[in-house]
């Protein structure tokens, strides 16, 4: 293994609109955040393997000699990855770590994920390699942020580095086309197969999108995507002829916003585009409460920002989970003190770019230093999306 040290980041994703609609094939827009996962990778010479998740408390060593004999029945052949998961050896893993089937926590599914494409990367070593891993993130997990998606792309990126099946880029190289997708076929691996997290059938990643600021809130109300996905199916089979018209409305609601996103990058912001934006938000939040996604918590959400001028929505699977507030250019010195009064809430400030996958050369804040600010009511924070991502 050639690479001694490396650092890696991938972003979170906020949805703009489509949420449960783009699990029945209608269109949902996906925006990236300025909150990062990161991931520092140490070669070493102590013949063990470490994960540390400090976000979860997870700290794991194991000696590589006790996972030599995992690989007994894997080739190493299957470089194409095409989202196939070996059954067998997710058996062997579950078996091996003591994690029961159908066990979906976050910390067995970390576990699982990493254990699985380490393995799968070096299943042709003569011996297991020797490295630490540590992962963090500015993320929350289970809120609706794609927290399991960023860390399945930089254990991806990172491992995949190492292995030396794609390059380790310097701070003036990207990686190839080839590579990218290298790397978001095994995420999506593990992600959706590991993970047990199921793709969006037309998740679009908006090309072109102003500067958008959203005050993200976390109601740290917890929630199962499985279950709240489940009670959509069953209300769509229940009422086809209430629900289905609300799932085509929330398609031309993710439709229209795209339209006005693009408008706003080609021909600038204006009051109407806001006013159009502001409209959709509030549009697509009854659609969801139409749905049964909603809570008491995003409700008083909304019910409070609407007070001060300021529209909110659900984002995500919803029954609790992450709401987006969008700010307009003179919200954000207004109208926030009077949110923050009234929901007790506290606001970081977040100003650095958004990028994609990427290798990290700066200096990275300390693991035990996250940027999320607790309160008693909400995780809040002042965040720039874009659809644009740089390399």
């Amino acid at each position: 293994m050639q690479v001694k040290q490396c650092f890696v980041s991938a972003p979170g994703k906020s949805i703009l609109h489509g949420e449960h609609a783009v699990v029945h094939g209608k269109v949902a827009l996906a925006v990236s955040l300025n909150l990062r996962t990161y991931l520092r990778l140490l070669s070493t010479t102590s013949g063990e393997v470490t994960i540390n998740l400090p976000n979860i408390d997870t700290f794991l060593t194991w000696d590589v000699t006790e996972l030599q004999p995992l690989l007994s029945d894997l080739t190493g052949e299957d470089d194409s990855v095409d989202n196939d998961l070996d059954l067998n050896l997710v058996k062997k893993l579950r078996e091996f770590t003591g994690i029961a089937e159908g066990s979906t926590d976050t910390r067995s599914m970390a576990v699982l994920a990493f254990l699985y494409i380490y393995l799968s990367v070096f299943s042709d070593a003569d011996v297991l390699p020797s490295l630490s891993v540590c992962v963090w993130s500015e993320l929350p997990t289970g809120a609706g942020l794609g927290s399991s998606a960023a860390f399945s792309v930089c254990l991806s990126a990172a491992l995949l580095s190492a292995g030396e099946q794609i390059s380790t880029p310097l701070s003036s190289q990207q990686w190839t086309d080839a590579e990218l997708e290298l790397i978001n076929k095994w995420s999506l691996c593990v992600c959706v197969c590991v993970c047990v997290f199921s793709p969006g059938n037309c998740c679009n990643l908006v090309p072109r999108v102003p500067t958008l600021r959203i005050l993200l809130s976390n109601t740290k109300v917890p929630r199962s995507t499985k279950v709240l996905v489940s009670g959509v199916k069953d209300k769509i089979n229940k009422y086809p002829s209430i629900i289905t018209p609300v799932l085509e409305s929330v398609d031309a609601v993710s439709k229209t916003c795209e339209q006005t996103l693009a408008a706003m990058a080609t021909d600038g912001t204006s009051a109407k585009h806001y006013s159009i934006l502001e409209d959709l938000i509030d549009i697509n939040q009854h659609h969801l409460n139409v749905m049964g996604v909603g809570h008491p918590s995003l409700d008083t959400l909304c019910r409070v920002t609407l007070a001060h001028g300021l529209h909110s929505k659900l984002t995500g699977a919803g029954g609790g989970g992450c709401g987006i507030t969008l700010l307009r250019p003179g919200n954000v010195t207004y109208c926030l003190p009077k949110a923050r009064q009234s929901l007790f809430i506290c606001i970081a400030p977040l100003k650095h770019k958004t990028h994609s996958v990427c290798f990290t050369n700066e200096k990275i804040q300390r693991e035990d230093k996250l940027k999320y600010i607790k309160s008693s009511s909400f995780y809040c924070q002042y965040c720039i999306c874009t659809g644009h991502t740089e390399n």
